[in-house]
C-alpha cells in the first residue's frame, strides 16, 4: 500500500487525560443536537496538474466539533470549500445526512471567514438579517436577528455602522449573521486569525457557547493548534492532501489552557506537523 493511502486511512486515536478523572466533557445534549452528519469518500481535488487533496475519507458525526489543521498549502481550506459547494471535486463524493435521510441542500451550511465581510452601508442589525436570505421578508425575522445579536452580546450596537466597531465586534456580527438562520453545519475558515490574543480567547469562548447552545456540526480550519485543542471534540491533521492524524479529544469543557493534558495534545499535533514539514 502506498504512503498516501496509509495516510488517508489514518486511524482515529482517542486521547484520555493523564490526570485523575474529571467531569465528562460538555457536549450538545442529545435532544438539542441540530447538526448533520457528514460523510466524505475518496474526495480528490486538483488545480490543473497540481493535486491538492489526494482521496480524503472522513465521517463526522452530527453535532461534532471538528478542527482541521495543517501547514499552508496542505489542502485544509480546499476541503472546506468543497463541502460548502464553493469548489467542485475532481473525484469522490460527500454528503450530509440527518439520521438515515440524505440532505442534498447545501443551504443547510453557513460559513464564517477570517474577514467579517460586513456591508459598510448597512447597520449592524441589517447585516445580521442578511444571513436570513429569503426569510428576511417573513414575520418575526427582525426579532430573530435581534435575538441572535443579543446572543453574541451586541444587542446595544444594533443600529451602529460597521465602521465604528472593533475587530472583535465585527467578527461577532459575522458570527451572528452565520447563525441567525440556525444552520445545521457551520464552517469556520480561520475566523479568528486576525484578532489580538485576548479578543481571540473571548471569541473562542463565545463560539463554544453558541455551539453548545445550538448543537450544529462545526468544521473549523485553523493554523492555531492551541485553538483546535481548546474548541474541538476531534482534531484532524492534513498533510500533503491526506489525513495524517485524527485524534478525539475527551477533555472536560471549558478546557484549561496550559494544563498538562492540553499541552500534551498540542505537542503531539505539532510533532506531526513538523514531521510533515521535514519529510522530503
Amino acid at each position: 500500500m502506498s504512503t498516501t493511502a496509509l495516510r488517508r486511512q489514518a486511524p482515529i486515536v482517542d486521547f484520555a487525560p493523564a490526570t485523575p478523572a474529571a467531569p465528562a466533557a460538555a457536549q450538545p445534549p442529545g435532544d438539542s443536537v441540530h447538526g448533520l452528519a457528514i460523510d466524505v469518500q475518496g474526495l480528490r481535488k486538483s488545480f490543473g496538474a497540481n493535486p491538492v487533496l489526494n482521496g480524503i475519507d472522513l465521517h463526522v458525526a452530527a453535532g461534532q466539533f471538528v478542527a482541521i489543521v495543517g501547514r499552508s498549502g496542505s489542502g485544509k481550506s480546499t476541503l472546506l470549500r468543497l463541502l460548502l459547494g464553493l469548489e467542485q471535486p475532481s473525484a469522490g463524493t460527500f454528503s450530509f445526512a440527518d439520521g438515515a435521510e440524505r440532505i442534498d441542500n447545501l443551504r443547510v451550511a453557513r460559513v464564517m471567514f477570517q474577514e467579517p465581510r460586513l456591508l459598510p452601508w448597512a447597520s449592524v442589525i441589517a447585516n445580521v438579517e442578511v444571513g436570513l436570505g429569503a426569510d428576511r421578508k417573513t414575520a418575526g425575522s427582525g426579532d430573530r436577528a435581534l435575538a441572535t445579536l443579543a446572543a453574541v452580546e451586541l444587542e446595544e450596537k444594533r443600529n451602529a455602522w460597521p465602521a465604528v466597531l472593533s475587530g472583535g465586534q465585527k467578527q461577532r456580527v459575522s458570527l451572528a449573521r452565520a447563525l441567525v438562520s440556525r444552520p445545521r453545519v457551520l464552517a469556520l475558515d480561520e475566523p479568528l486569525g486576525a484578532l489580538d490574543a485576548l479578543t481571540r480567547i473571548s471569541m473562542q469562548r463565545l463560539l463554544e457557547r453558541m455551539w453548545l447552545d445550538q448543537g450544529f456540526t462545526a468544521l473549523l480550519v485553523t493554523h492555531d493548534v492551541a485553538e483546535a485543542v481548546t474548541l474541538a471534540d476531534r482534531v484532524i491533521v492534513i498533510d500533503d492532501g491526506a489525513i495524517a492524524l485524527d485524534i478525539r479529544i475527551e477533555l472536560p469543557r471549558p478546557r484549561q489552557r496550559g494544563s498538562a493534558d492540553v499541552a500534551a495534545l498540542e505537542g503531539r499535533i505539532l510533532d506531526k506537523l513538523f514531521a510533515g514539514a521535514e519529510s522530503p
